[in-house]
Formats: structure tokens, C-alpha cells, sequence
């Protein structure tokens, strides 16, 4: 059973790694895309068409505990693996490395379709319309101390997990922007979105505090609630206990219903990106964006499920397992089943609203030649209470718009062993581009019973962006400028 459950995190973390955000290494690119991260930013090439579905591919992981080489030891899996739940050394690490709020936070993109073109050689018209889902999880280090550690530690203790936090949604983006030089030297840029919620589960929490009692019970006063908007059935108890959650299958048969639910603008949101480019000389250029400033009202689907008083777990934890009093899916059905009697579930005919992860982003670009940038970017991001801060500092080349390259060094995440790449070619009208904000240095190889094949040994914030452009003209400005 464990080997299973260690395969299925495997996966999980591995193809979340391949997702990305590339925006510090895509800020610094001659990339018709590096709008999206600073809407001021002018491309080489007048007239951008983006292929559907292939033209923008980005996946990313954010996550600031977790790594693939805390799941297994020795390059093993199997159900002897020791692992960051298997008491010892490895736990001790873990627990050591847990911060006051862990995070992992998945995003995944894919642009359907892209077109921008430039009005004598100054306006920027830029349209495109993309596929996203975002995920944001947050687990206070408190809890996770407490579940993984000794009760004991903690018996007459009152935790804070008010920074406890799930919200995930499925969204249409669609954007429209402009840019333009205000003066000689400044150029600013706004990129309008139109926002279309498919799906989310959110999780609305007023307060929640854990006291350890003496007799090792949990005391948990709540006012919390998971507010859904999405095509499920919450199958329920006589008492009103929630049993089970179903996905509604019957409402998607045939290939209209599935096509009508997707298009339905039936969870309406707006949100804003802004940018300005200002060039000293040829050489001192800073620059600026604010990006995904928005929201979105969600209406259709709206159920809740809601914990709003005073209940006692039994005070099982990981240590019941360690002692072997009990098995790992012993505990878990313990605390469902705990969860479960406290929760009230309602069908809501109002609505919630959930937020972008808003990112502030400041450059500095020093471009000694025409073909060569040194830029340094500072990134932050606001997600819910979380303040993620990253620092990027990149060489980039930039060879007559057919040829451009960066390499780039980022600190993030609690982790300073960051290296991006980013490579962009171009042949007659088509462009291929490929960045990456973190690239694995060390591998490893793992077994899981006859099979071999490695793995990063340090994976925990991945950002990887693909795609494929149709560019038309390549004329160059009086001072061929990389844009920064």
C-alpha cells in the first residue's frame, strides 16, 4: 500500500515540476509572450500568430517543503522505503526543514489562441485567449509538527492555523492589451482581462485554533468553510453527515453538455496587468509590471461545506503509527470520519469571490552591446496571506531576432541552487521557444521493483514554458535594443 502511495506522489510532484511560470527567465526573452509578464514589453517581429494549443504551453510548481528526495532513501521504493513519514533520521529532517506556512502551489496554462501586430513601428495590439487552472495550498508548520511529531510536545498548547488555506480554480483568460511609447524613453503598456470561471473549491477561513489537551485529545474551535462551485453531488447521512462526493457524469453524456458547461460565462471575473519600459541611453534601462490584478465571482455550482464550532479528535497522530498501535489508513479514517460528523453541508444560491495571485515585478537591464543584456528582476507574488519573493539575475542574447538565449540565476522558495534557461529560434516565419526556471544539478536513480530511472534529487520549484510562433517582419530599430 505505501508503494503505491509513494509512486502516486511521485507522479503527482513530477508532473507538477513540469509545469511552470517562466516569468523570470520569459522577462528578459525577445518573445512575442513576455507580455504576459510585462504588458509594456515590444518584441522583435511586427505581426504574432499563435498557433492554437501549441503556441504557449507553460506548467509550474511552487513549493517551499517538499522535495523528491524527501519521499524515498536509498534510491528505493517499495514498502520498506524509508521515507519523511518513516520515524528516524529522515522525519527529523523534515520536520527540522518545516517552515511557519508550507506551500505548494501548481499552475498550469495552455494558449489557445495569440496574435499581436505593431502600428508604425510604435503601438503594440496584442489578443490572445488561454486556458489556465492555479492551486494554492498552505499547511501551517504547527499542524504538520504536531501530526508527524510527539503529542506529548505539545500537551496544554493552543495552535494558531488561521493560515490554513486550499483554493483552486479552472478559468478562461482572455486578453487584450496595448503599448505604446509615452515619450522618448518611456513606454508603458495595459493588458485587459476578461475572465470566465469553470471550476473551483475555496477554502474561507475565519479562524481555526488546535489546543492539546491533557489527555492528548485535540480541541479544535473553527469557523471555517470549503466552498465549491463545481458539477458535484455531496451524497449525505440521515443525521446530514457527508458520506461521500460524486462527480455529476450524468450532466456531461455527450459532447454539447460537456461544450456548454465549458462555455458558459457563467462565472464572470475582470482583472488588469500594467507595465512600463523606461531607457536612460543605449545602455540603463529599468522596468516594471503589475500582472494579474483580478478576480472572479463564482456562481454556478455553489455548494458549502462548513465548520463552524467547538470538536474533539481523538489525538491520533503519525506516533500511533510509528508505535504500530495502528496503521496509516486507520488514522486517516479516524480523522474523516471525525471531520465528517462536525461538517454541515448547504446549497448556496449566492456567490464567492476568489483573487489572481497578483505579481509585482521591477528589472534593471545593463546592455553593454547591442546583442548582450545583464538584467537583474525582483519578483513578488501575493497569494491569499502569502508573500512569495524570488530575485533573478540573467545574461542574455539577442541576435537580430533570430537567435536568443538566457541564462539565469534565481533565488526562491528558500532555495538559492536556482539555474534558468531560456532558448529561442528562429527560422523564416516560425519560432520555436523553450525556458525553464529551475534546472535539477543532481540526480539520483530509483528502483521501484524491477524498473529504473532517475529523478532529480532536489525538486521542489520548477517552471517550464514550450511553444511554437509565427512571426512576419523582422525590421529592427535604429538601436537594436534587446527588449529587458
Amino acid at each position: 500500500m505505501k508503494r503505491k502511495i509513494l509512486m502516486l506522489i511521485l507522479l503527482l510532484v513530477a508532473a507538477a515540476g513540469l509545469q511552470a511560470q517562466t516569468g523570470n527567465t520569459l522577462w528578459f526573452m525577445n518573445l512575442p509572450q513576455a507580455n504576459t509578464v510585462n504588458p509594456a514589453l515590444k518584441p522583435g517581429g511586427r505581426t504574432y500568430i499563435g498557433l492554437p494549443g501549441i503556441t504557449d504551453i507553460s506548467v509550474r510548481i511552487d513549493n517551499n517543503f517538499l522535495s523528491l528526495s524527501d519521499l524515498f532513501a536509498g534510491g528505493v521504493i517499495s514498502d520498506s522505503t524509508i521515507t519523511f513519514l518513516d520515524e528516524g533520521e529522515w522525519l527529523e529532517n523534515f520536520v527540522d526543514g518545516l517552515g511557519d506556512n508550507n506551500s505548494v502551489k501548481p499552475h498550469a496554462s495552455v494558449r489557445l489562441l495569440g496574435l499581436a501586430f505593431t502600428v508604425k513601428d510604435d503601438l503594440r495590439i496584442t489578443f490572445d485567449i488561454t486556458e489556465k487552472a492555479d492551486a494554492s495550498i498552505v499547511m501551517p508548520g504547527d499542524l504538520l509538527r504536531l501530526g508527524l511529531g510527539n503529542t506529548q510536545d505539545y500537551i496544554g498548547r493552543s495552535m494558531d492555523l488561521s493560515s490554513l488555506r486550499t483554493d483552486i480554480s479552472y478559468y478562461h483568460e482572455i486578453g487584450i492589451g496595448a503599448s505604446k511609447n509615452i515619450t522618448e524613453k518611456l513606454r508603458v503598456g495595459a493588458r485587459a482581462l476578461i475572465l470566465s470561471g469553470v471550476a473551483s473549491a475555496h477554502l474561507n477561513n475565519k479562524g481555526v485554533t488546535l489546543t492539546v489537551n491533557e489527555d492528548y485529545t485535540h480541541t479544535v474551535d473553527a469557523d471555517i468553510a470549503m466552498e465549491f462551485s463545481a458539477p458535484l453531488l455531496f451524497i449525505t447521512e440521515e443525521d446530514g453527515a457527508v458520506h461521500a462526493i460524486e462527480f455529476d457524469n450524468a450532466r456531461f453524456d455527450d459532447a454539447s453538455g460537456i461544450s456548454s458547461y465549458l462555455t458558459a460565462f457563467a462565472n464572470p471575473g475582470l482583472g488588469i496587468d500594467l507595465g512600463a519600459e523606461y531607457r536612460f541611453n543605449d545602455m540603463f534601462a529599468v522596468s516594471a509590471a503589475l500582472t494579474d490584478l483580478g478576480f472572479i465571482n463564482w456562481k454556478r455550482d455553489r455548494t458549502e461545506i462548513s465548520l463552524r464550532d467547538s470538536f474533539v479528535f481523538n489525538g491520533l497522530t503519525m506516533r500511533d503509527v510509528y508505535d504500530e498501535s495502528l496503521d496509516f489508513e486507520e488514522l486517516l479514517n479516524w480523522t474523516i470520519d471525525t471531520l465528517q460528523n462536525a461538517m454541515d453541508i448547504t446549497d448556496l444560491p449566492g456567490h464567492y469571490t476568489t483573487y489572481l495571485p497578483t505579481t509585482f515585478s521591477a528589472g534593471f537591464g545593463y546592455t553593454p552591446v547591442p546583442w548582450f543584456t545583464a538584467g537583474v528582476l525582483s519578483r513578488t507574488r501575493f497569494a491569499g496571506k502569502q508573500v512569495h519573493q524570488a530575485v533573478t539575475l540573467s545574461g542574455n542574447v539577442n541576435l537580430g531576432n533570430v537567435f536568443s538565449t538566457t541564462l539565469a540565476y534565481t533565488m526562491a522558495n528558500r532555495r538559492y541552487d536556482n539555474l534558468g534557461f531560456g532558448l529561442a529560434v528562429r527560422g523564416g516565419f516560425l519560432q520555436f521557444f523553450a525556458l525553464v526556471d529551475n534546472i535539477p544539478l543532481r540526480w539520483t536513480r530509483v528502483t521501484s521493483g524491477e524498473d529504473t530511472f532517475r529523478l532529480p534529487e532536489n525538486w521542489n520549484t520548477v517552471h517550464v514554458r514550450a511553444g511554437l510562433n509565427l512571426l512576419f517582419g523582422n525590421r529592427q530599430d535604429e538601436k537594436p535594443l534587446p527588449p529587458m
